[in-house]
């Protein structure tokens, strides 16, 4: 295991009358890759956005004693559910937040319930989170593959393209995004034409994307993310996919990926996202205050919920007076209506998913862009309630007993 990276924001000057409170501290842990294929999806950035809802929580008149640990996970489930294990029981850490990977989401996620800490999720994209193995001990805050085939999917479907190939990485979030693409593609007459998995991380696409070329496919789906799509998306410029009349699905893109390719090679692409920095002045000033602690760079949506869900875990904490017993704080979590500036209101389901809405993208063409972060036009707004998978069709059996307490009530 590399050797853990460590950062404290600790916080003094509690008000006068709070004291049971500041007496109660709250461990934090930013849970990421800092140095792979991921790094500039969430990485340090993500750390920088929990230490700003801190600052943003205290600055509301709250006070609790909060310290924020981070740990590269090097995408493996093996170091990522080890390092929550030695967290939980050595370190004193109340909730591990972000974890991209789905692979190392869902292992972290076992751990979490068997801990009965606290796991809010912003990097991964699996489903299965909040599915047959949900937990009381979960929430899955910023997207899901079910919502980013709704959107990207949908789209593509929509403007006629019903045959598709998919490039896949071979990991639990390309089987996943694959999976329930796969499942709209078909329910909407399209067919799968076929399919190619590649190693996670990847470093030659041109072999994969010449199959889905050859395959006559009207779209070619990417499901991977990160430096993978980067690198896909880089190989089929290359190779002129498009000019052929074939079209090119990023089923998760991220800003700052969009930004490495430069809308000269992603133009056109179309893409779907909880978050993108110039939705609005609320977003823009959060951004503008990220980026000027970041070296210019604008958040992700990935870092844009760990700020949100680090926002509204310290709110369910404060309400109890403890952070201790994990499952009662993401009860409370449920319990109280979410409230960002960055991804406005929203509710925690039952299930442990966070609705609130999507945005379907197309990169902008050069010419049509101000500057460097301006990538994005948007196409539409999707509702959450559209987005997400229905609370009754994932199989959670949190939310069958929710149902059935519903029912019961007189």
């Amino acid at each position: 295991m590399r050797p853990r990276i460590l950062l404290t924001a600790l916080l003094a000057g509690f008000a006068p009358g709070v004291a049971a409170l500041a007496d109660t501290p709250v461990k934090i842990g930013v849970l990421n890759d800092r140095s792979g294929v991921y790094a500039d999806i969430s990485g340090e950035g993500s750390v920088v956005a929990a230490r700003m809802a801190v600052e943003d929580f205290r600055a509301k008149g709250h006070a609790l004693a909060v310290e924020i640990v981070a740990g590269d996970h090097q995408n493996k489930p093996n170091v990522g559910a080890a390092l929550a294990r030695v967290w939980y029981d050595r370190e004193g850490v109340d909730a591990i937040f972000d974890v991209p990977t789905s692979s190392v989401a869902l292992a972290v996620h076992q751990v979490t319930r068997e801990k009965n800490k606290v796991f809010v999720d912003s990097g991964a994209g699996t489903a299965d989170l909040t599915g047959p193995d949900c937990s009381p001990n979960t929430v899955h805050w910023t997207f899901d593959t079910v919502a980013l085939a709704n959107g990207t999917g949908g789209a593509m479907v929509k403007r006629g393209g019903d045959t598709w190939f998919f490039v896949t990485a071979d990991y639990a979030f390309g089987e996943a995004v694959q999976r329930d693409t796969t499942a709209l593609i078909l329910r909407n007459g399209g067919k799968v034409l076929g399919g190619v998995k590649t190693p996670f991380p990847a470093s030659d696409f041109a072999p994969s994307l010449r199959q889905a070329q050859a395959s006559g496919a009207k779209v070619i789906g990417l499901a991977n993310a990160g430096g993978d799509t980067i690198g896909a998306v880089r190989e089929a410029a290359r190779l002129r996919l498009t000019e052929g009349g074939q079209a090119l699905a990023g089923l998760l893109i991220f800003s700052s990926d969009i930004h490495a390719l430069t809308p000269k090679v992603a133009q056109g692409l179309v893409l779907t996202e909880p978050f993108y920095w110039d939705l609005n002045d609320a977003t823009r000033t959060f951004s503008d205050r990220f980026a000027r602690r970041f070296g210019g760079r604008k958040p992700t949506a990935a870092q844009a919920g760990v700020y949100a869900g680090v926002l509204h875990y310290l709110k369910a904490v404060s309400a109890l007076r403890t952070a201790a017993d994990g499952a009662k704080v993401v009860a409370k979590m449920k319990e109280i209506p979410t409230d960002d500036p960055l991804f406005g209101k929203g509710t925690i389901r039952a299930d442990g998913r966070k609705i609130h809405d999507m945005y379907l993208f197309e990169v902008k063409k050069p010419t049509d862009s101000r500057g460097e972060w301006d990538l994005y036009r948007t196409l539409a707004t999707i509702p959450g309630s559209e987005a997400f998978r229905p609370l009754d069709q994932g199989g959670c059996p949190l939310a069958m007993r929710a149902a059935r307490a519903e029912d019961a009530k007189p």
